[in-house]
């Protein structure tokens, strides 16, 4: 948590994720192979998959590159991490976990959906905003935030998480039109701070929301037909590339959702990040905190 000294470790995080296919490589769980390594990694809180591509000429992890991330300082080799069946991962298995592309949740329509990161998506101007103040202009707004965090409790039950008074899911987005080029403009709560990006999960999901027919994000974004609109031409959605503005850059999600029938699925979500070695350690840990015959002796006051 960014305000309290509390770790949540209920969902996924995409910065740390990018880190997990070099570490793999580095420490030999993974055989490097020629070129690009591609690493599987089961998240076990969502019980979901990724794979990381990670560049590896001559077998060895390369970290220097020209791939850049808004908001990252420099430049370093790109990782692509592909997501494998996340919608719903933390919300019960759908990725509209109310079957709907729009609730209205406290007198505010609303886009509450699952895409590896649970997120109510809400239009800006639906708070009296144009969605492109600066983080610190939003953070100064109580009476703002208040609603937005009444709206969240609601939403949180929607959405099969329960009591989220202490939870740090759902975030909570407010969307606008683009003003850099991008699909959508975002100013994210996660859950009570204002981001000053996005956060990667996030990113997905608000992409998600962003590609598909008639949700609040895709009405912002100008894609607002309806689901079942499109349903009925049995038409392939395709591949989306959608850059997400956030307030220091973009943050792209390539998408590829598919209709079956009355439905509409994600086929693919995937995202390119960058990571680096900062530092290498050991830390030493007491046998009697690890050891079950040392806790036992220290516990007859015996030493070993």
């Amino acid at each position: 948590m960014p305000d309290e000294p509390r770790v949540d470790a209920s969902q996924n995080c995409g910065n740390m994720l990018a880190g997990i296919g070099p570490f793999a490589i580095e420490k030999g769980l993974v055989a490097a192979e020629a070129g690009v390594t591609k690493v599987r990694i089961h998240m076990v809180n969502t019980a979901s998959v990724a794979v990381a591509t990670v560049q590896t000429p001559g077998g060895r992890v390369r970290y220097d590159g020209d791939a850049r991330i808004d908001g990252v300082p420099g430049t370093a080799a790109p990782i692509v991490i592909d997501f494998l069946d996340i919608a719903g991962s933390s919300t019960g298995g759908a990725l509209l976990p109310t079957g709907n592309a729009r609730d209205t949740v406290e007198g505010v329509e609303a886009t509450l959906i699952d895409n590896g990161m649970p997120v109510v998506v809400m239009r800006a101007s639906d708070f009296g905003k144009t969605g492109h103040e600066t983080p610190a202009e939003l953070e100064a707004d109580a009476e703002l935030k208040a609603r937005v965090e009444r709206v969240r409790l609601a939403a949180g039950k929607l959405m099969n998480l329960g009591d989220v008074t202490k939870k740090t899911v759902p975030k909570m987005c407010l969307v606008a039109p683009a003003v850099n080029g991008g699909t959508v403009s975002t100013r994210n709560f996660i859950p009570h701070k204002v981001h000053k990006a996005i956060g990667v999960f996030g990113a997905v999901s608000v992409a998600t929301a962003c590609a598909y027919p008639g949700t609040v994000a895709a009405e912002v974004a100008g894609g607002g037909t309806r689901a079942s609109e499109v349903a009925a031409t049995g038409a392939q959605l395709g591949v989306r590339r959608l850059d997400i503005e956030h307030p220091t850059g973009f943050f792209t999600v390539d998408m590829l959702l598919v209709t079956d029938g009355d439905a509409v699925h994600v086929e693919r979500s995937a995202l390119l990040r960058t990571v680096r070695v900062l530092m290498a350690g050991d830390v030493y840990v007491p046998a009697a905190v690890w050891d079950g015959a040392a806790r036992e002796l220290a516990a007859a006051g015996t030493t070993a």
